[in-house]
């Protein structure tokens, strides 16, 4: 397993000097590979949902990439695995999501990055379109949030805000966090996409997954 840096040593070596201030950047959150996709145990063998995690990671970084909105692309993870040498990876204990967005999301601000975009690693269908109209709903408001296809969790976010937020993922994750975006007195916007909706964590997710389209976006 590769080693990751910690945040604050990856943050303020080169990169930060080279930041572009112009446009959004997006967190990518993953964790260990061993560690994903267990609620499909049942279905798929450990090397198989390692697989799976890759794909889907990679399919979520080409579409971050491709965006127009977006200008910096980062991984957050507790390690670096087969993500590309050009995408920073800051180090996540793998203790809290949370907590590691929340220190990412103060080092962007500290180097003047007020557009931040938060995508999970299990999104297979997402499109580059998707994550722009996400940006132009979140630059409207200040906060843009695409719910989960259940209605109740978050998919993905967008902060254009230089305030502190409280980032809330897990259960009731959509309702917490538009509470916690009127809090800080932003406008939250709420996006209904099916490339941020989809995302894989059962085996009906799987039934639903055609792979050769999306797989193939990867070679």
């Amino acid at each position: 397993m590769d080693s990751v840096s910690p945040m604050s040593s990856t943050l303020f070596g080169d990169w930060p000097r080279r930041l572009d201030q112009r446009g959004a950047c997006a967190l990518i959150a993953i964790k260990e590979r061993s560690r994903c996709k267990s609620r499909l145990t049942g279905v798929l063998s450990p090397a198989a949902r390692i697989e799976l995690a890759r794909s889907m990671l990679a399919a979520v970084v080409s579409a971050a990439r491709s965006a127009r909105t977006v200008q910096h692309v980062i991984v957050v993870s507790p390690e670096r695995d087969c993500v590309p040498g050009e995408v920073p990876v800051l180090a996540d204990s793998g203790e809290s999501l949370n907590g590691a967005l929340t220190q990412a999301h103060r080092m962007l601000r500290e180097f003047g990055c007020r557009e931040v975009v938060i995508l999970p690693a299990d999104l297979p269908a997402v499109q580059a379109a998707d994550i722009d109209a996400l940006v132009g709903a979140g630059r409207r408001g200040g906060f843009a949030i695409a719910p989960d296809t259940a209605g109740s969790g978050t998919n993905a976010l967008c902060l254009v805000s230089v305030q502190p937020y409280r980032f809330q993922f897990g259960p009731d994750s959509r309702r917490l966090h538009l509470e916690e975006a009127t809090r800080v007195g932003l406008s939250p916007q709420v996006l209904h996409l099916a490339g941020l909706e989809f995302d894989v964590d059962s085996p009906a997710d799987l039934e639903r997954l055609d792979r050769q389209p999306w797989l193939a976006r990867q070679a």
